[in-house]
Order: C-alpha cells, then structure tokens, then sequence
C-alpha cells in the first residue's frame, strides 16, 4: 500500500481538527479527498506531506515513516501561492530542477506552451490564476509515486479547470496514485476512481466512485451534498 494512516489524531491546543482518521491509498488511483472547506482535508495533507505532525497514530509511505524519503516520493501543490515574487519562470524551473532529482524540465516547458505561460514573466507580473497553472506544472513534472493536490481549480475560470484536468490527466507517473483534495466535486468527479469523504475531522466514506455511483443512482456531487446537506 502507497499510503497507511491508522489512528491518526491531530489537534491544535484543545481543538481536535482530525479523529481516529483510518486510511489506505494504493498506488494507480486517483482519488478525490472530499468536503467542505475547514472539515479537516488540508491537515490531513499536511501530515502525508510531513509539513505537520500526528498528535497520535502513525503516517507511512511505502512503509515508512514520513521524512526525507517520502518527500522525494510526493509531489504536492499546496492552496496558496507559495513562489518567489520576484523570480521569473525561467529561474524557478532552474530551481526546481536543482532541488528534485526528478524533475522532467523538458515535460515542464511542454506543460508550459500547452497553458500559455510565457518562460520570462516575473511571478511579480502574473495573476492567481497564471501562478496556479504554474505552480501545478512544477508538480505534475516531476515523476513522483504521489501527487498531492490541495483544491487545484479553486482560483481558476471553468474552461481554465478543463485544462488543468487534462494536464493532471496526461502528466503523472505510469503506477503513480493523484490525490485530489477539493469542494469543487462536479468539476473532478468524471476522473476519480476513489473518493474519501471527510467531515468534521473525520473520515466517513470511502468508496469506488463507480460503486458509489452505481449504489446510489446519483454522481457523487449530489450523494455528497444530500448526505452533508450543503
């Protein structure tokens, strides 16, 4: 298995954010991390990722605890725009391609003709939107075992997430496993494979999405906002 939690808890002070989170990700799925903003999805991440600790209960990848290891393994986009304002493109992909053993530059300047991003603007230069598709072409270039995606489409226009999907779709590694963290379920439902919902700090489904479907005659949008009534 690519990803163990078991009985993982995590909490800030008194305030609980994840309980009791049980949880296995195989490698060659993409699956869809579900729920509604502030239910805990980016704590979780945070901890596959190694940016946060357990409270209790235990994280591996490939059977080891998170470090050094499996951060060469994860490829992860965080929510907020965490680049070098004053940087130009051409100087991050450098950068990148010094720190990561594997990052695929020339995968990475394809990606960058295909989304319209000019090599020589200044991040300084560049609206949210333009600094997403870039910061999502620095992670799906690199051949990782995960990719981890906090709400990808969230600063984007409609026809920009159609892009961005085809590029997750046609860029991450042959046996590699996506994780989607997103609220934004209609626009990614058609390619998970697995879903995991998560509310309150807790895990409550999870579930092949065609089984799911099948199960309750509806898409997954619509089962998750009946059952979370959002």
């Amino acid at each position: 298995m690519l990803v163990t939690c078991k009985k993982v808890y995590k909490s800030f002070g008194d305030h609980k954010v994840l309980k009791n989170i049980n949880l296995e990700i195989p490698s060659g799925k993409i699956i869809g991390l579900l729920g509604k903003n502030g239910q805990g999805k980016t704590t979780l991440i945070k901890l596959l990722t190694g940016l946060l600790t357990p409270t209790s209960g235990t994280v591996r990848v490939n059977g080891r605890s998170v470090g050094i290891t499996s951060k060469a393994k994860i490829a992860y986009l965080p929510e907020r725009t965490y680049l070098d304002r004053n940087m130009t493109v051409r100087e991050i992909l450098q950068y990148f391609s010094e720190f990561y053993n594997n990052f695929d530059m020339e995968r990475a300047k394809k990606l960058l003709k295909e989304l319209d991003l000019d090599i020589d603007s200044k991040i300084l230069h560049m609206s949210k939107g333009m600094q997403e598709k870039l910061q999502l072409i620095l992670v799906m270039s690199r051949d990782a075992e995960l990719y981890i995606l906090d709400e990808p489409l969230g600063g984007v226009d409609p026809a920009t997430r159609e892009y961005i999907i085809k590029t997750i779709l046609t860029n991450f590694c042959e046996g590699a496993s996506v994780l989607i963290s997103t609220h934004l379920i209609a626009d990614i439902e058609q390619i998970l494979d697995e879903v995991i919902f998560i509310d309150k700090g807790e895990i409550v489904c999870t579930a092949s999405a065609d089984e799911l479907r099948a199960k309750e005659s509806s898409s997954i949008d619509e089962i998750f906002r009946k059952e979370f009534k959002w």
